[in-house]
């Protein structure tokens, strides 16, 4: 039986399957080894652009969240890694109140989570810097930390999971919002001017996010790439705490490409191709908030592609299909 929804004609609730989609292929790597070892491996397959001073966007939480990227797993990958010995840490402050709002908030988050192990840079700490969205219909520029002028290559590190707002958080949400700075750029995606904070969401939501996204890539291409961390993946997202939603949704791997909608819509699929009460959850939180736009308006801006070779480096880097690369994951609990 087939899961495409057609729903009120919407893009964001509407899943295309492989077959259906065009166009070119990019290359999606996939290990089921998630540890420090998983993470180097597929780090070691996508850093051939990184150069000079290295960028790494993480979602570093709010304090004692419990689904975030291990810090000592990042830790091992930044002190094995020649490429990333002197790489920093990047994050910008929240448009919420909260444990990241300020700074100085933020910078306690910071070691409560553990991130003291290398330097870690709130790049809207000294003010901002607008960057051209070429193409955009809602945005013509993002304002993003000033400090993001500072770097030559950005790593975009991300935890997938799901998102309150967004549907779901993949590379694309960790830099369209993680990279705008917590006053100006978060609010021109978040909300309408004169209206209450979050007056923006489903379709409109997921393009600002898009279009935000894109005048990051586009700053750093070609020196710019993707690692996406299927592990510990709740519907809410880590800027949600200790108050996340269970975690019921299995644990799959992680994807590395130099293509952000490729291995951020190879993770989708990954999702779709799990077995209906272990996708459930999942799904319902992307489609109800219209998350799949994400992924097609990615492909209308021209950021990537949405037809892939999944490279399974566990069997000798052989391509697999996305129901190949799930088949043997087990339901997670945390």
């Amino acid at each position: 039986m087939s899961i495409v929804k057609k729903l009120s004609g919407r893009d964001g609730q509407i899943y295309v399957p492989f077959e259906e989609r065009t166009g070119d292929k990019s290359v999606v790597y996939f290990t089921r080894d998630l540890s420090p070892e998983g993470l180097k491996k597929i780090y070691e397959k996508v850093n051939g652009n990184l150069t000079g001073r290295i960028a790494v966007k993480l979602h570093t939480g709010e304090k004692n969240g419990p689904n975030i990227i291990p810090a000592a797993w990042v830790k091992e990958l930044l002190s094995s890694e020649p490429t990333l010995k002197d790489a920093t840490i990047v994050e910008t402050n929240t448009y919420y109140e909260g444990d990241r709002y300020t700074t100085e908030q933020h910078r306690e988050t910071l070691k409560v989570n553990g991130w003291t192990f290398c330097p870690v840079d709130i790049m809207d700490e000294e003010g901002t810097v607008l960057l051209p969205i070429e193409g955009g219909k809602w945005m013509k520029e993002m304002s993003h930390g000033s400090h993001m002028l500072n770097y030559d290559s950005m790593l975009v590190l991300t935890h997938f999971k799901g998102h309150t707002m967004g549907g779901f958080g993949g590379s694309n949400k960790n830099i369209g919002i993680g990279c705008a700075d917590g006053r100006l750029g978060k609010k021109w995606i978040h909300t309408h001017e004169g209206k209450g904070m979050w007056s923006i969401a489903e379709e409109e939501l997921m393009e600002r996010i898009s279009e935000s996204t894109k005048a990051t890539v586009d700053h750093f291409a070609p020196h710019i790439t993707f690692i996406n961390v299927m592990r510990n993946m709740s519907v809410s997202c880590d800027c949600e705490g200790t108050a996340a939603q269970p975690v019921v949704t299995p644990n799959v791997g992680i994807l590395a490409s130099n293509d952000i909608l490729a291995v951020d819509q190879a993770c989708v699929d990954l999702i779709y191709a799990m077995e209906p009460n272990d996708r459930k959850a999942m799904v319902k939180r992307i489609e109800s908030r219209h998350g799949l736009r994400q992924l097609s308006y990615m492909k209308e801006l021209g950021m990537g592609n949405d037809r892939y070779t999944l490279v399974d480096l566990d069997n000798g880097e052989v391509e697999i299909s996305s129901h190949e690369a799930v088949k043997d994951v087990k339901p997670f609990r945390r």
